[in-house]
Formats: C-alpha cells, structure tokens, sequence
C-alpha cells in the first residue's frame, strides 16, 4: 500500500460542516476525488488534487527554503476526525489558503530543487526512498508541484480553505 497526498476545497459551508461532522467530510472529500477522477478538471477548476507519493519530498523541499504554511500536514485539527488512513485530516483556513496560494506563485519550481540531488533525498529517508535510490528525477516532484499553484491559487481566488489527508 503505498501513501499519497490528497487536498479538497471546502467552500465555507462545508468547513463549517466538516467542524461539526467529520464523519460527512470524508464521504464527501472520498465523493468528490471519484467524480473527479471521471471529469478530469482543469487544476484550476478542481475542487480535489492529489500529489501521490511526492507528498514526502515536497515536505522536506518547502521546509527546506522556510515555506510560511504547512501545505504537506495541514496546520489545523479537524475536532473529532478519526484516522482516514495515515492519520486524521487536518486543514488550511482560508486565510492560510491565501498565504500559501501567494508564496507558491512566488516560489518557482527551480527554486524547490536548487542544489537537491536525488542522493540527498535518499539519505534523508524521503518516501518512497527506493526512488531516489536510484537515481530518478526530481521531475516528478516538481510537476505535483506546479500542479499545487494553481489549485491554491484558484481556492485563494474564491475563499476555500483546504482540507489535507494522507492516504
């Protein structure tokens, strides 16, 4: 079983909602990703978007050039939320949202990898190390990356906040 890393934006309402039934967000959050794994949005148009197993090396990557929000955990518990698979969902407020949208347009993709060599991955035991083991690119860790730009930019854009699993 392999780990990944999902986001869905919750228009007001539904935060207000997952706060007080946490049980609803995750039939909801599992309803949204399957429709649209059908529709196929655009990112900016999405209202899901996963990052698959870059989620770890995104992690060490924004904490390595100090990005002012945790996109990767989320910053807030959800009161109540169960464990949905690697741990319970947390959340970015909407407010955070913006503060990350606005750090991630400023933040190039070259600018996340600068001087990171796959090695480097590996010794610090970033999932899944056997990847950087041997050798591959940090492509695809950007490509998840620029993907995330315009998905927080649009929720930013309209006011969503982001709830955040590990699956």
């Amino acid at each position: 079983m392999s780990m990944i890393g999902e986001y869905a934006r919750l228009a007001s309402a539904e935060l207000d909602r997952v706060s007080h039934d946490p049980d609803w967000a995750q039939g909801f959050v599992d309803e949204a990703i399957e429709a649209e794994l059908d529709s196929r949005p655009e990112v900016s148009d999405a209202r899901c978007q996963d990052v698959d197993k870059a989620w770890h090396a995104l992690d060490f990557l924004l904490r390595r050039i100090d990005f002012p929000v945790d996109i990767i955990h989320g910053e807030e518990e959800i009161p109540g939320a169960e464990d949905w698979g690697y741990g319970p969902p947390r959340f970015l407020s909407p407010k955070r949202v913006r503060v990350a949208a606005e750090a991630l347009a400023a933040t190039p993709h070259e600018a996340l990898v600068e001087g990171v060599r796959p090695a480097e991955l590996a010794e610090a035991e970033i999932y899944p190390t056997v990847v950087w083991e041997l050798g591959e690119s940090l492509d695809y860790v950007t490509s998840h990356y620029q993907a995330l730009v315009p998905f927080f930019g649009a929720a930013a854009d309209v006011g969503d906040a982001m709830l955040i699993r590990l699956d």
